[in-house]
């Protein structure tokens, strides 16, 4: 078996979550015997038995590949969906269900309205995205497979060591992380919050709020930029008081589930994603709820959580890459 990954968006332009995720689930692929590799645009020389697509993939590439006698996988992201208001998403069902059959072709392929129906698998990370899919974009339902991300056994592994006063946050500088909210709301409670990560961009006006905020709140709000060392990580997640993430969506936040790993207390934004992945074992904050009440969340938190119970602890992307295996294994059985 040959699978080729594919994603639009070049590393080198966006870091993030999606990076890491295709980085790990082929390089534990690779050790199950697998062979993966990424989509070279240029060789034609190239051959697969499945094409792995990260993200929404065009209809035309789909059919591309099928003519190749290809199977076609989709790992789909619905982190944007996910997060609108459940009327919001009613609407838009009735738009597609109504648009979708008489829309000529060529405007379904546009905007890729024949994607779900002809894949031969779809990974979803939690039954909710599933159910998104199946629900929202009339996915086959027997096509639809829940396979939630992993963890670094550098993570799953890590020692127990006595816990700090800081709250801890690993995101990238960026408005959808509200970054600049929670240096806000710290400030306000008066709880101590270290922000880690990368910002697409350095000379962006809200990188450069955020990072003037964090400057001026020295003593409370402490930020040094991004950290590549992955045993340094985990051991910051380790002495953490606990771990906060309140961006405005996710699909499943990697970042939550390698603090989960070192069995750190979670405040994650009190949406579907969240509630899929660790139900009552993490607290929630209202993803647009006002700074005042925001920071009485965040204080209630610090407060309490020297006494919560643990996170579930997230697989090892080994065990993600065996479910993998199995999808593949079962469409490439499928005439």
């Amino acid at each position: 078996m040959k699978v080729l990954f594919d994603c639009h968006t070049p590393f080198m332009l966006a870091h993030g979550g999606a990076q890491v995720q295709i980085e790990q689930t082929m390089a534990a692929l690779g050790k199950l015997g697998v062979s993966a590799e990424p989509l070279r645009w240029w060789d034609e020389t190239q051959s697969g038995d499945v094409l792995h697509h990260f993200a929404m993939i065009p209809t035309h590439l789909q059919r591309l590949a099928k003519e190749k006698g290809m199977k076609v996988v989709m790992s789909a992201f619905m982190s944007g969906l996910g997060a609108r208001p459940a009327w919001q998403r009613f609407l838009q069902k009735l738009a597609l269900g109504a648009i979708k059959p008489v829309a000529p072709r060529r405007l379904r392929d546009l905007f890729g309205w024949d994607s779900y129906r002809l894949l031969d698998a779809i990974i979803a990370m939690t039954p909710y995205e599933s159910a998104l899919l199946t629900g929202i974009h009339s996915a086959p339902p027997s096509r639809v497979h829940v396979v939630p991300n992993g963890v670094e056994e550098v993570f799953s592994k890590s020692q127990s060591v006595p816990r700090g006063p800081w709250l801890v946050c690993t995101a990238t500088i960026t408005e959808q992380k509200e970054v600049l909210k929670l240096a806000q709301m710290a400030v306000r409670a008066e709880t101590p919050v270290w922000i880690i990560g990368k910002a697409y961009s350095e000379a962006d006006d809200y990188t450069r709020s955020f990072v003037e905020y964090a400057r001026q709140n020295s003593k409370v709000v402490r930020y040094e930029g991004p950290i590549a060392d992955r045993e340094r990580l985990a051991r910051i997640y380790r002495e953490a008081r606990g771990f906060v993430l309140l961006s405005q969506w996710e699909s499943l936040s990697l970042s939550a589930l390698e603090a989960a790993a070192c069995r750190c207390p979670l405040l994650l934004s009190d949406l579907p994603w969240a509630h899929d992945a660790f139900k009552e074992k993490a607290a929630y904050c209202a993803a647009n709820g006002s700074l005042s009440a925001s920071a009485a969340v965040l204080r209630r938190f610090y407060e309490a959580a020297p006494n919560l119970e643990p996170p579930p602890m997230p697989l090892s992307w080994m065990e993600v890459a065996r479910q993998i295996e199995t999808v593949y294994e079962s469409i490439l059985k499928q005439p």
